[in-house]
Parts: C-alpha cells; sequence; structure tokens
C-alpha cells in the first residue's frame, strides 16, 4: 500500500470515529458484495470492523460520494469541505492542508529510513535491547518518529516546515545541530530554580554581551519569529550542540543526555491549534506536578526506585511570551547501564526489521513479548490508579512515559520513568493531606470536585494510549493474540482497581463496566472546528464515544 493510501485510510477512519458530518451516528449498513458499507445521506464508507476506538475502521481508501467513488484524498476532503457547514469550511480546508504536508513527509520517511536505521546501527550498535545510556536513548525516539500516533491522523505533518528544515531538525533524522541564544534584560525574565546551572550553561559575558543580561537559549526554528523584546539581543553565533527527542521542541544536550532542554517552536502537531509554543503557566504547572507525584511516592513506599521522575523545576519565560521560554529537564542519575526507551517505540521496526519489543523481549524475558506487556501493565497500572486513588490523573501518554530496563540482583528489573507533568485533572475533593499543593499551579482547568474529568484522562490515556493501543498493536503484529492481550489488560486493571476500594468506584463504573468509553476528538478540536463550534474548553481533552474494548475481552 502506498503512503497515499495508507494516509487516506487513517484519515477516513479517524472522520468516522469523531462522526464528522455524521458520518457514523447518521449511518445505516449496507451489505454489498465486497463486504459492509456505511452510508449516511450521500457518503459511504467501505468498513471493517476494528472495535479498538470505534466499532469500525475504514478498509478502503476511498470515499463514495453520490455514487462516484473518490480515491483521492485531496478530492475526498474537498468534497466533505463543501458539505460542511460554512462556518467550519476553514477548518475543513486547513485539514486538507494538513494531509498534504503529512503525505509530503510519509513520502520523505520512505526515502531516508533505510539510511537512519544504518546509521543507527553504526552508531549505537545492531542490538536496540543494548542501547543502553541515556545518549542510546535518543535512537528510540528516531525509531518512534516513523511510526503513526494511534489516534491522530496527520501526527508526522508539522505546519510549515519544509523538507530541509525537517532533515535538519527532526527526530526521525537524528540529526545535531546548535542553539542559538537571547540574552534578555534580568528584569524582564521569570525565571525559576535556576541553582545550579550547567558548567556549560552561558554568562551573557562570555557571549559577548556585557550588561545586566541572562541569557536563554533559542530553537534554530523559532528565530525568525521572535516577538520584539525591548534591551533583548539575539547572539549571532550558535553554541551548544543538541539532538532533537521525539517531541522535537524538546532537544537533549548531545555532551550530557542527561539534561534536555523544552524550547517553543513556531509550528503546529496533532492540529493547526495545537501550537508548539509554550504557554505562560505551562512550565510552572510541570514543575507543580513533579512536587505532587513526589510527594505520592513519598506516601507509597512500593514505588521507591520503580517510578522515577525527571526533574522539571528550572525553567523561564520573558515577558510571558509563548516563544521565549525554556525548561531544564534534568533526568535521573544512574541510568547509565539501562536500556531507557519510550512506550512510543515499543512497535516500531528497529534497524534489521524486527521490531523493538522483539529484541528487548529477547534480553530481558526470554524471548516472551506476554512476558513484556504482563509487567509492564502491572507496575503502570498499579501507580496510575494509585494516583487515581489521591484524586489525580495524568496526561502521561506513550510519548512521556518510558520503559528502564536492566539486570539487578540477577534479574530482569523493569522501571518507569515519566516527564512533562502538566496538564493533569485533579479532584480536590480527594487531595488530603496534599491539597496545600493545589496553590502550586497556574491552570484552573487542573481542578475539580468530581470524578469523570480524571476517568475521562485515565482511560484515553492509560487506556488507550499507553496500553490497549500496545494489544491492539501486538496483535496486528501477530506477537499477542487480541483475547490475551486484553485479558491481561483487564485483568491487571480489574485487580489495581479493586485494591483501592470505594476510592475505585468511578474508575470501576466508567472503565470496567462502561458500555461506551470517552475517546479523542482530535481532528475535530484541533482543526475542523473553532473553540467556540466544537465546546472544546482543552484541544487534547475534548472527546467522542467509542466501544469499550474490555467488556469485550471478558474475564479470562
Amino acid at each position: 500500500m502506498t503512503p497515499a493510501e495508507r494516509l487516506t485510510l487513517r484519515v477516513l477512519s479517524a472522520l468516522l470515529r469523531e462522526d464528522v458530518l455524521g458520518l457514523r451516528t447518521g449511518a445505516v449498513e449496507e451489505l454489498r458484495a465486497d463486504g459492509r458499507w456505511l452510508r449516511s445521506g450521500r457518503f459511504a464508507l467501505p468498513v471493517a470492523a476494528e472495535g479498538f476506538q470505534c466499532e469500525d475502521a475504514v478498509r478502503l481508501p476511498l470515499l463514495e460520494a453520490d455514487g462516484e467513488e473518490l480515491g483521492e484524498l485531496p478530492e475526498i476532503l474537498m468534497r466533505l469541505a463543501a458539505d460542511a457547514d460554512p462556518l467550519d469550511r476553514a477548518g475543513h480546508l486547513a485539514f486538507a492542508e494538513e494531509c498534504r504536508q503529512t503525505l509530503a513527509t510519509m513520502e520523505l520517511h520512505e526515502s531516508v529510513r533505510d539510511a537512519v536505521h544504518g546509521r543507527l546501527a553504526e552508531a549505537h550498535g545492531k542490538d536496540p535491547a543494548r542501547w543502553t545510556g541515556l545518549g542510546s536513548s535518543l535512537a528510540f525516539d528516531t525509531l518512534a518518529a516513523y511510526l503513526d500516533h494511534p489516534v491522530y491522523p496527520t501526527a508526522r505533518g508539522r505546519s510549515g516546515l519544509s523538507d530541509e528544515q525537517l532533515r535538519s531538525y527532526a527526530p526521525e533524522f537524528h540529526p545535531s545541530f546548535e542553539l542559538r541564544w537571547l540574552a534578555v534584560p534580568v528584569g524582564e525574565l521569570d525565571v525559576h530554580g535556576v541553582s545550579p546551572l550547567p558548567a556549560w550553561w552561558p554568562s551573557a559575558r562570555q557571549l559577548g554581551v556585557d550588561g545586566p543580561f541572562l541569557t536563554i537559549p533559542v530553537h534554530p526554528l523559532t528565530v525568525d519569529h521572535l516577538p520584539d523584546l525591548p534591551g533583548a539581543v539575539l547572539i549571532d553565533e550558535p553554541y551548544l550542540e543538541v539532538l532533537p527527542t521525539l517531541s522535537m521542541r524538546t532537544v537533549a544536550v548531545a555532551h550530557e543526555p542527561s539534561i534536555h532542554l523544552k524550547l517553543p517552536l513556531a509550528t503546529a502537531t496533532l492540529g493547526m491549534r495545537n501550537r508548539r509554543t509554550i504557554k505562560p503557566g505551562t512550565l510552572t504547572d510541570g514543575a507543580a506536578g513533579q512536587l505532587l507525584l513526589q510527594a505520592v511516592l513519598e506516601r507509597e513506599p512500593r514505588f521507591a526506585g520503580r517510578v522515577l521522575h525527571a526533574d522539571e523545576q528550572c525553567h523561564a519565560q520573558a515577558a510571558g511570551d509563548e516563544l521565549l521560554a525554556v525548561l531544564l529537564r534534568r533526568y535521573p542519575a544512574g541510568l547509565g547501564d539501562a536500556v531507557t526507551v519510550p512506550l512510543a517505540a515499543l512497535l516500531a521496526p528497529a534497524p534489521g526489521g524486527r521490531l523493538v519489543v522483539d529484541h528487548l523481549a529477547d534480553r530481558f524475558w526470554a524471548g516472551s513479548v506476554r512476558e513484556l506487556y504482563r509487567e509492564l501493565l502491572e507496575l503502570l497500572l498499579d501507580w496510575q490508579t494509585t494516583l487515581f486513588g489521591y484524586g489525580i490523573a495524568l496526561e502521561s501518554h506513550q510519548q512521556n512515559t518510558s520503559l528502564v530496563l536492566d539486570t539487578h540482583r540477577g534479574r530482569t528489573r523493569l522501571r518507569l520513568l515519566y516527564k512533562d507533568n502538566d496538564g493533569p485533572r485533579i479532584n480536590l475533593t480527594r487531595l488530603g493531606g496534599l491539597a496545600p499543593y493545589r496553590d502550586l499551579f497556574d491552570d484552573e482547568r487542573i481542578f475539580g470536585d468530581g470524578d469523570r474529568a480524571l476517568t475521562d484522562l485515565f482511560t484515553t490515556i492509560t487506556g488507550h494510549l499507553c496500553t490497549a493501543a500496545l494489544a491492539f498493536g501486538l496483535a496486528e503484529h501477530g506477537r499477542l493474540p487480541l483475547e490475551d492481550g486484553l485479558g491481561l489488560l483487564r485483568d491487571t486493571l480489574t485487580a489495581a482497581v479493586d485494591r483501592l476500594g470505594e476510592d475505585g468506584a468511578a474508575l470501576r463504573r466508567d472503565l470496567l463496566e462502561a458500555e461506551r468509553l470517552p475517546v479523542k476528538a482530535m481532528v475535530t478540536a484541533g482543526t475542523l472546528l473553532a473553540k467556540d463550534r466544537s465546546g472544546a474548553t482543552d484541544i487534547n481533552k475534548h472527546y467522542t464515544d467509542g466501544p469499550n474494548y474490555l467488556l469485550r475481552a471478558g474475564r479470562s
């Protein structure tokens, strides 16, 4: 199948899932010679049972409109846009442009992946299960960048960036580059937790600027978009070699990869409204989230040394501007002999063609992918349900959650490593002794006095993206039968929820026993509809609904 056909299938399946123009809820089933179709008004789609976040997925890359089969994605999207409410037409046209950019990126990926894989094997070795240390962990980010997002169909696209810019700065090309720097008058920079800065952090004087200035790094892609900040000086010469992580706007310091710098980018991913800038308050919330989680860990000694968090206390923002900010993220010490791999990379092909998960299972679980999945579920669900018991749900998706694997005292040791703790949902009525941490946060949307926002977030992140997506992916690749994977997920989640007693009632009701589950409607909120049309208060927490695959799993 060509990249264009794969993208068409993903886009149409997403539009069906999100019920764009009533494609799902307004449809009636038709049985034709080639299989099932869903007809909604003048449109019809060929479908097959799917069951992950929608009952059906589109099985052929085409849309039937008024009896005519349309097979090219641009013409499909133009036809749908013509039927959209005039108020929404601009969003539909913007999505068509997203798809064009994504297809160009996918085709670029096809042309370079083998060469990039070759460079990774030469630099780090042929077996990813031996890619130890945080420097080698960046190679997993590169592998993961070639995979599609479990929900958003155009996730590989980045708004407004050329092929040359992607080659120079995107993680799938595993480049290195140097940062630019800005000298900012002391009074214009809001700084938190700067002591001690790394020894290599340059002073203004070292960069050739005298006076009361502080320095912050600037991503090369952002330089031409910087606001005019009175008194600030943009340094001409670049300084500090870095490599991109999977998020692209976060970079790792080449000579000290335990330190990452999160920097604003003047682009958008996962929807045109999902800009990669850094809004004022976001870094404050991330730092507060980390402190809250550490407080939970202190109260739950069984997770000591098993759940790790990057330090995100050091950050700065100039004049409250979304393009003038930096987070200095420090990873825990002692990971030099461990394999640190984001969940997002587990199903990625590695150099040589086998999946990353195959290599890890061979080294650490005697070849059993099932045992790897089981141990991952046990720790991850134990931790996330424990947080729920305190009234906390995290947006710790597959990019922000990493496995840390090594051999300890002669046995395989699995740990979890988390980063980016902004954007949780917290039920204030259950925080108990942790209630004072509420004052550290900036975003009022984080807090409420009920559990529904928590169960929605738990389901869409911990459920769909971190655990069920793996079960469905492992089944698709023939590594673990779907009934087995979903059975493990249901049984492990049930045991974890049962440990909470009454505190787990909402998870039991809204996830384990619900007929339908919340599903992210990211295309709708991110691009197709303006906020006043979609009603979304948070692009990443706007939902439709889908079938509960845990009910389908039954009890093993």
